[in-house]
């Protein structure tokens, strides 16, 4: 099977037309043009949001259109302006504290946990903790809202609302069938394929400490503008062989700040899409955001300033790339 990826792309210049696009060795087609020319109408016309939704159609066809064309006239990367890979979805689910030595590393860096430990003991206490939370325990999700979306190479605009604006390189599912009640058996047949996203978090507006009893506040720190990175590409997941063994690694300015793999997630992608389909029915195109690994600026006490520059990659998903600018006061 030739592999293959999809994306959301214009041709450089003001005022081009998004569309949906076919990635093949790094070369880009719009799908509707491929759909004209091969016979292939259930293609045409679609965003990829709309190809999702008749994924299981969308997928056959597409499989048989990329044996069949010829790459040579296509359009470099280079030729192409990228927006978010699903532009847009309509729900968006974040797993928080799902990567074990991330978990860990928070509890040390805040000395959070029992009084009277040692940085020996209470890192101990909070490995032994996550290890009860992994076999008693379930996902902890919040969603942000889609305005937060941005494409993977467009600046991050720093807002004024926050001095601790941070990272969080993700693996995302992207969701190609409608489900409610999901198994946990049956949770990998409802993803379409994956992306990368970067969980951006205003870390110093998490605590409501107006009224503590509400505790934290995810969508002031996490909903904002620019907040979520998504893309390059949505990969179809038969081409990824095990989504628990992916190199995950971020940059800031060249300083390499997260450098671990999928393979220290808590809670796997089957039993989130379970726990979040319990309570809310998943849509085609919808995203879930599965954790992030340790290396955020919290446990470096170094966050996001004007001029940074952060490049995020996820082995066979691509990269991303943000420059930080500054907000308007």
């Amino acid at each position: 099977m030739k592999k293959f990826a999809l994306g959301t792309f214009s041709i450089r210049g003001a005022g081009a037309e998004k569309f949906a696009g076919l990635v093949v060795d790094r070369k880009i087609a719009p799908i509707s043009k491929l759909a004209e020319v091969y016979g292939k109408p259930e293609l045409a016309g679609k965003s990829v949001l709309a190809l999702l939704d008749s994924w299981p159609t969308a997928f056959q066809a597409l499989n048989v259109l990329v044996e069949q064309i010829d790459t040579t006239q296509w359009y470099d990367e280079s030729d192409l302006e990228f927006h978010p890979a699903v532009d847009l979805p309509r729900q968006i689910f974040c797993t928080g504290a799902n990567y074990r030595k991330h978990v860990v590393d928070m509890t040390v860096d805040a000395n959070v946990g029992p009084e009277g430990l040692s940085k020996k003991e209470l890192k101990q206490w909070a490995e032994e903790m996550m290890d009860n939370r992994v076999a008693n325990g379930e996902p902890y999700v919040f969603t942000k809202p889609v305005s937060a979306i941005s494409g993977p190479y467009d600046d991050l605009v720093l807002p004024p609302t926050t001095e601790k604006p941070d990272w969080e390189l993700e693996l995302a599912v992207v969701i190609g069938k409608e489900g409610y009640n999901i198994r946990e058996a049956d949770a990998m047949d409802y993803v379409a394929g994956y992306t990368i996203v970067n969980d951006i978090s205003a870390r110093d507006l998490i605590p409501r400490t107006d009224y503590k009893m509400l505790g934290t506040d995810w969508f002031r720190s996490k909903g904002q503008p620019g907040f979520l990175p998504l893309g390059p590409y949505v990969v179809p997941k038969c081409f990824i062989d095990n989504p628990y063994d992916l190199l995950m690694k971020l940059t800031v300015s060249g300083a390499v700040m997260q450098d671990e793999t999928s393979a220290d997630m808590l809670f796997n992608i089957e039993k989130q899409i379970a726990y979040i389909s319990k309570y809310a029915k998943l849509l085609p195109g919808d995203i879930i955001c599965t954790g992030s690994p340790a290396g955020n600026g919290t446990h470096y006490n170094r966050y996001l300033t004007e001029g940074d520059v952060m490049v995020g990659e996820i082995s066979g998903l691509g990269h991303q790339r943000q420059k930080c600018v500054a907000g308007a006061n």
